[in-house]
């Protein structure tokens, strides 16, 4: 099996960080946090409640009762607090649009102690002011948390300013399904670059307080593979606050999943569940996958090195930080499936599950390619490891 690939750590408060109500039926875009600090700054809620869900990516705004702060109006269309979805789009850009362009006309300096602390707040008024331009939607006051952190994360993860604009405010963001979870709302960059995603107060302020510690495991492990934030903001509208962080999309849509496994490295109550396996695009667990792939996922040995070692640091992390309940998030492309799929142009055709796996070429996504460096995987592979969550790490007590 040659194989190119991506993995992403995910932490759940539910036990269950990639649960069925989540998952897509159509396309797979990930998100994951999985990231704490010490355990005495915050409560074990606050802690098992930080961010992590999987939304269907079909581009189709979820439909149903409300759940949590997130509703559906009359005309159909989604809320979150009463403010419509296109309002907080329409916010969402124009304020990360004036906040980064502003700062990226600032010099560029170390990253201070203090400036984990900063809140920038800027009004919108629909008429328009001298700072910012008319718009449609009500007025709005924008916060961005930290930008002068948040512009150094996202230099270190090699996202200059103009491409973070373009990919969040150059065209409408595409609203994404999330039957079920929490009653978050995501939306998700055309590009396929970016995941926004509300969150409670209690979310955000716990990612606040982990900035420091966030700083430090970057600079000491710029390979993580831990989540990417890339910034944090709030929107004031009709006298609520709805907050949003925008991290990285794990799982683009425009790279189909054929597989995916969310793996803790145990084998208690780890198969997914008749309901999750009815689902089109399921998502298995450990138990699934020593049964799915007798021989494991076949890596170079560069590559196997470089992801074991990766994954050992990033549980130590974890482990540091008393984040407990994580797990691995795999997606596997196949490419010859892919290929037969698109030869058949949708046709019905032979199940792809009567050829064994091992005989298949695979694509594991991307995440890999960063922890080498940038270095493509594709071509022959001489030395071949079996990947495995096992002995990445204990569990924190």
């Amino acid at each position: 099996m040659e194989a190119e690939g991506a993995v992403g750590l995910s932490e759940a408060g539910d036990g269950s960080p990639l649960s069925g109500d989540a998952a897509s039926d159509d396309g797979d875009t990930v998100v994951g946090v999985s990231y704490g600090m010490d355990a005495g700054d915050m409560d074990a809620a606050a802690r098992k409640a930080f961010i992590t869900e999987m939304p269907s990516s079909s581009g189709q705004p979820g439909q149903g009762k409300k759940i949590g702060h997130r509703g559906v109006d009359a005309s159909g269309e989604t809320t979150y607090k009463k403010t419509t979805s296109s309002a907080l789009k329409g916010a969402i850009q124009l304020g990360i649009g004036y906040t980064v362009g502003n700062l990226s006309s600032k010099p560029e300096r170390d990253v201070l102690m203090q400036d984990f602390y900063v809140v920038e707040s800027i009004f919108f008024p629909s008429e328009g002011s001298n700072l910012t331009p008319a718009h449609h939607f009500p007025d709005f006051r924008f916060k961005t948390y930290a930008p002068v952190a948040f512009r150094y994360f996202r230099e270190l993860f090699g996202i200059r300013p103009d491409d973070y604009l373009y990919s969040l405010c150059n065209e409408p963001l595409i609203e994404l399904s999330n039957p079920g979870a929490s009653g978050s709302v995501f939306y998700l960059t055309r590009d396929d670059e970016f995941i926004i995603k509300t969150v409670m107060h209690k979310e955000a302020e716990f990612l606040q307080k982990l900035l420091p510690g966030y700083y430090m495991n970057l600079n000491q492990n710029p390979r993580t593979l831990l989540p990417k934030f890339f910034g944090l903001y709030c929107v004031q509208s009709g006298g609520k606050n709805i907050r949003v962080v925008v991290m990285n999309n794990v799982l683009p849509r425009v790279v189909r999943m054929h597989l995916k496994y969310d793996l803790k490295g145990s084998t208690y109550k780890r198969r997914a569940s008749k309901k999750e396996r009815e689902k089109a695009r399921p998502t298995f667990k450990d138990l699934d996958f020593m049964q799915n792939l007798l021989e494991g996922l076949m890596l170079d040995q560069d590559t196997y090195n470089a992801l074991v070692k990766t994954l050992q640091r990033d549980c130590l992390v974890l482990e540091s930080f008393k984040i407990m309940d994580y797990s691995l998030l795999l997606g596997v492309h196949n490419m010859d499936q892919a290929e037969r799929e698109r030869q058949m142009e949708g046709s019905q055709g032979e199940s792809d599950e009567k050829r064994p796996v091992a005989q298949q070429k695979a694509l594991y996504s991307t995440a890999m390619e960063s922890i080498q460096g940038g270095g493509g995987l594709r071509g022959e592979h001489r030395h071949r490891r079996h990947v495995s969550q096992r002995g990445c790490g204990k569990r924190a007590e």
